[in-house]
């Protein structure tokens, strides 16, 4: 397992500048914005289960922009249903990662079933072009690598340890400035670049 926060880290240190990136409630998102906060970042705060939605609709539009999405397994598992359309829509500019540390942490870490539940077979089975599931630092440099060379809509499931990293603020931006700030930054960057 890695810790999740490492797997943050290594994911954005492959994140371009036209690059958009969102993140789930919780700690996903207050470990991006502690990592690397920025306009082209999109902390979801308070609706779990919604972004992999909020993802797909942002790559359809936006097709010249690669769109990042990290969630964890229970919003995961709480829209499960978006899997299938995520592939049978095929947004070859999607990578879906499922951050998967077998607990709703930020609630108080309860179990969630996906320690018997394998989130990267649904990906298979749904039909996402490109599937990995990576338990250490190497297989997810090699899955991130293998994005550049493969054609998506990619789900990336990393198996993460519950290891929280003392003193990680909460995201300090207002709903309403995460929303402003990353909407101008998606149409500031126009279409095809």
């Amino acid at each position: 397992m890695i810790d999740r926060y490492v797997a943050i880290q290594t994911i954005l240190g492959k994140v371009q500048d036209d690059d958009l990136v969102l993140s789930t409630t919780g700690m996903i998102s207050r470990e991006v914005f502690f990592s690397e906060d920025r306009a082209a970042n999109f902390y979801m705060i308070g609706s779990m289960g919604l972004l992999s939605s909020f993802g797909l609709g942002l790559a359809l539009q936006s097709p010249h922009k690669r769109v990042y999405v990290l969630e964890g397994d229970g919003s995961a598992l709480m829209s499960l249903g978006t899997l299938p359309l995520i592939a049978s829509e095929r947004p070859t500019n999607l990578v879906h990662f499922i951050l998967d540390n077998e607990a709703y942490e930020s609630t108080g870490v309860q179990p969630s079933i996906s320690s018997k539940v394998d989130l990267s077979e649904i990906g298979k089975s749904c039909g996402y072009a490109h599937v990995a599931r990576v338990e250490d630092v190497e297989g997810l440099e090699g899955a991130l690598q293998d994005n550049e060379t493969t054609t998506g809509p990619h789900l990336i499931m990393v198996k993460v340890g519950i290891a929280p990293v003392k003193g990680i603020p909460r995201v300090s931006h207002a709903p309403t400035e995460i929303r402003d700030r990353f909407k101008s930054r998606v149409q500031s960057q126009g279409e095809g670049k």
